[in-house]
Parts: structure tokens; C-alpha cells; sequence
């Protein structure tokens, strides 16, 4: 079937946001998100700056183990604060934890069913309640403090690499301030 590109009729709708969500819809979706952010991150083409040079410990262009963990925590972090700025005042607090705890079991989900041992995993969840506390006492302070913080996990090795705390500065920014945007024109709903 071939379409006439100056037939509206049959032209693909814009895309427009929902204007509900349930708490099963909201983590899935911030699920995908946090994924394609990460894979954005991680992707040595895709950087503007190599990751190796910025200090990150990487082989192959690849972060280590320890490094693509604490960009995925990192990144989970950014997505549950502009979850949590977007929905301020507008969502009951149960609806929104639920929300952000189907994203948590989702991406806990994605990493078992990609090779992570499921005996690891509540260490990992420890990890990131501990690194979210941090995030979030940095981010209070302001986005340099938050840069440094990320940057001390993501390189492991005492340095200060403004460099790289003004990159992970900036990808907070990219990912909170736009999901905000979108999240500020949705409901949260029960299921």
C-alpha cells in the first residue's frame, strides 16, 4: 500500500502523550526510558566526549562492570527525581511510589533476564538505595556537588575529573528536565 504524503487522512498522527498512566504504565514506560538514556550513554559514537577520555574506566570503548552499573544507577536516579518533580502535588504519594517501584522491578527484571545472577541483585539494590541518598543530598546542594558524587562512583579511583562532572551535570539536566515536561501533562490514575 503506497500513501499519498499530502493525504492527511491517511497520515500517521503526531504523537501526542497519554493522558493517564497507572503506576504499572508509568514504570514500564520510565523503564524503556532508563534503558535507552543508558544505552545513550554508554554508546562511544554517540558521546561527544569518549567516555575513556573523560577518565571512565572502560575496555574496548565499553565501561567496566563496575562503571556501566553505577551509569545505570545513575541514570535510574535522574529518571525517579523528574518522575518525582513532575508528579509534586498532583499524585497520591502511594500511586507514585507504586510507579516508580514497577520501574525499579522492571529494570531488576531486565538485568536477571540479560545474565545478572538473581543472588546479586539485592546487593545492587542496596547499592542504589544508598547511591540515591547521596544523589539526592548532592542535588539539594547543587549540580556540581551532584556531578562529583556520580563521578567518584563512576570512576572508582579518588579523581576529580571536572570534565566528567560537568558531562554527568549536564546528562541529569537532559534526561529530569524533559520527563518532567512530559509527566507534568499526565495523570497518574489507579489501575
Amino acid at each position: 500500500m503506497t500513501v499519498n504524503m499530502m493525504d492527511t487522512d491517511n497520515a500517521p498522527s503526531e504523537f501526542s502523550a497519554p493522558r493517564t498512566m497507572t503506576p504499572d504504565e508509568l514504570g514500564d514506560t520510565l523503564a524503556r526510558l532508563v534503558w535507552e538514556n543508558f544505552t545513550d550513554f554508554i554508546a562511544e559514537g554517540d558521546a561527544e566526549v569518549p567516555l575513556e577520555e573523560l577518565g571512565v574506566p572502560t575496555e574496548d570503548g565499553v565501561p567496566v562492570a563496575h562503571a556501566a552499573e553505577e551509569a545505570l544507577i545513575f541514570l535510574m536516579w535522574a529518571h525517579t527525581r523528574g518522575t518525582q518533580l513532575a508528579f509534586v502535588g498532583r499524585a497520591p504519594d502511594d500511586l507514585l511510589r507504586q510507579g516508580l517501584d514497577s520501574m525499579h522491578r522492571a529494570i531488576f527484571e531486565d538485568m536477571e533476564g540479560n545474565g545478572t545472577p538473581r543472588s546479586q541483585l539485592p546487593l545492587f539494590e542496596q547499592r542504589v538505595g544508598a547511591r540515591y541518598h547521596e544523589y539526592h543530598q548532592a542535588s539539594a546542594v547543587g549540580d556540581e556537588m551532584l556531578g562529583r558524587a556520580v563521578v567518584r562512583h563512576l570512576c572508582d579511583d579518588g579523581g576529580t575529573h571536572a570534565e566528567l562532572g560537568h558531562a554527568v551535570t549536564v546528562r541529569a539536566v537532559a534526561v529530569a528536565n524533559p520527563l518532567k515536561d512530559f509527566l507534568e501533562e499526565v495523570e497518574l490514575v489507579e489501575a
